[in-house]
């Protein structure tokens, strides 16, 4: 059985979860509907406008942005080719022309990258109006969202630009972050850092986060990036960090446990715990100093008995809005963003970039 399959009360929050039967049919998709769906998103004078914008086409050439654009997007995009000469091939074969292969090459400059950049933002923006799937319990926030990264292998050359983490032997590594909706259910930004960037930097929290749910991973997990979104008006949900031990300040219904750290209560734990909890945090950098401080929020802790063990959550969202058991299956949406990458690497080979060129990479990613 499918360890997403769908339960009663994600269904009540209204995900769509993945199911065996969902997975085994994503192999089966009829490519007429995809091609026919990009192509809705695409039409040929907005890529033609947004060419000229970026500078890709500076005046009329052999190269037509509109066949390169389709060629990279179902050419390299489905494995079928994976090197520049393939692609040129391609193109050639469907705009029934010859080129030389200075006039391919010389197309995968910066100016490409930043068009199939405006490509990718114009996608998304096209996905954010499709209908969304939020419940009425969440009505009131205006997305969730979920940051999570994957890397992606390069060639050793690249070290310099894009160093890997490790330390014992020269690699290249380049990180692909993501910024998912659970609601739209597809990304609504996507950047590439140094597989050396802490994944809290590939987040940045400003006033964007008003009235928005975000869904923190582990990697991410830091009190004062919890603060910080408070105190932009937004709300998060976060897994516990197990060195974690924040102090119960306030409980409703059991009073004794006041005072008590979350490491003393849930061995002797019957049920599920939804606490008021005090954590420890340092400000940023204000005249080279960091001021100590502490924040409150709602720790939330949902035994799992099929792993006999207690999740913890951390989260500033009102017990009023969702109980325990609602954020617990809220932090289920996570799984979006991971089937995301799996089936960009799986499928379509995101990790599979065979070149030294860093604007060449930029562009198949």
């Amino acid at each position: 059985m499918c360890h997403l399959s769908k339960s009663a009360r994600s269904e009540e929050l209204g995900w769509k979860t993945c199911k065996d039967c969902e997975v085994g049919s994503m192999k089966n998709y009829d490519t007429k509907i995809v091609e026919e769906t990009l192509h809705q998103m695409f039409s040929p004078d907005w890529l033609r406008k947004t060419a000229r914008d970026t500078g890709l086409i500076k005046r009329e050439r052999k190269v037509d942005p509109v066949v390169m654009f389709w060629v990279l997007v179902f050419g390299f995009g489905v494995r079928l080719q994976r090197s520049l000469a393939s692609l040129k091939r391609s193109y050639e074969k469907t705009s029934d022309s010859n080129l030389s292969d200075g006039s391919w090459y010389e197309r995968f400059t910066p100016e490409l990258v930043s068009f199939l950049k405006q490509c990718v933002v114009h996608g998304i923006e096209h996905l954010a109006q499709e209908p969304t799937r939020k419940s009425e319990k969440l009505s009131q926030f205006k997305d969730i969202l979920i940051q999570d990264s994957t890397i992606i292998r390069l060639h050793e050359k690249l070290a310099k630009k894009w160093p890997a983490v490790r330390a014992r032997k020269v690699a290249a590594g380049v990180k692909v972050s993501m910024l998912v909706s659970a609601v739209s259910d597809g990304p609504k930004r996507v950047a590439l850092h140094g597989e050396r960037t802490s994944e809290v930097k590939t987040l940045r929290i400003g006033p964007w986060v008003k009235d928005r749910i975000l869904l923190i991973g582990l990697g991410f997990y830091k009190h004062q990036l919890f603060t910080r979104i408070k105190e932009n008006g937004g709300y998060f949900v976060s897994r516990l960090k197990g060195n974690a031990n924040p102090l119960i300040i306030g409980n409703g219904k059991q009073k004794d446990l006041i005072g008590k750290r979350v490491s003393e209560v849930l061995p002797e734990l019957k049920g599920e715990l939804d606490v008021e909890v005090e954590v420890n945090l340092y400000r940023r950098k204000y005249n080279g100093k960091r001021r100590k401080d502490t924040d409150s929020f709602r720790l939330v802790a949902i035994y799992n008995e099929e792993d006999d063990v207690y999740y913890t959550y951390l989260t500033n969202i009102s017990s009023d809005i969702l109980d325990a058991k609602d954020i617990s299956s809220l932090y289920s949406a996570r799984w979006d963003v991971e089937l995301i990458f799996k089936e960009l690497k799986s499928r379509y080979a995101l990790d599979v970039v065979n070149t030294t060129n860093p604007q060449i990479i930029e562009a198949y990613i």
